[in-house]
C-alpha cells in the first residue's frame, strides 16, 4: 500500500507540474512580452512549487492516517452505552 500512495502523488505532482509550467509560461510571457523571461519563470516558480506539492500531499497524509488511528482508539469508548 506504501509503494501506491507514493506513485499516486507522484503522478499527481507530474499532472500539477505540467500545468504549472504553462501557466507560469503564459503569465510571464503576458506579463512581460519576452520569452526568455517567461521561460525562466516557468522553469523555476513552478520547479519549486511542485516540490512542495510533493511533501504537502505526503503531510496530508500523514495527518489523515493520525485522524484515522486516533478515531480506532475513541471507536470502543463511543461505542459503549451504560445503562442504569
Amino acid at each position: 500500500m506504501h509503494d501506491h500512495s507514493v506513485s499516486r502523488d507522484l503522478s499527481k505532482t507530474v499532472s500539477f507540474a505540467c500545468i504549472h509550467f504553462s501557466v507560469a509560461f503564459a503569465v510571464g510571457y503576458l506579463l512581460t512580452g519576452s520569452l526568455p523571461i517567461a521561460t525562466g519563470l516557468a522553469a523555476v516558480e513552478p520547479m519549486v512549487n511542485t516540490v512542495a506539492f510533493f511533501f504537502h500531499e505526503r503531510v496530508w497524509r500523514a495527518i489523515e492516517r493520525a485522524r484515522g488511528r486516533t478515531r480506532a482508539a475513541n471507536a470502543p469508548l463511543q461505542s459503549t452505552r451504560l445503562s442504569l
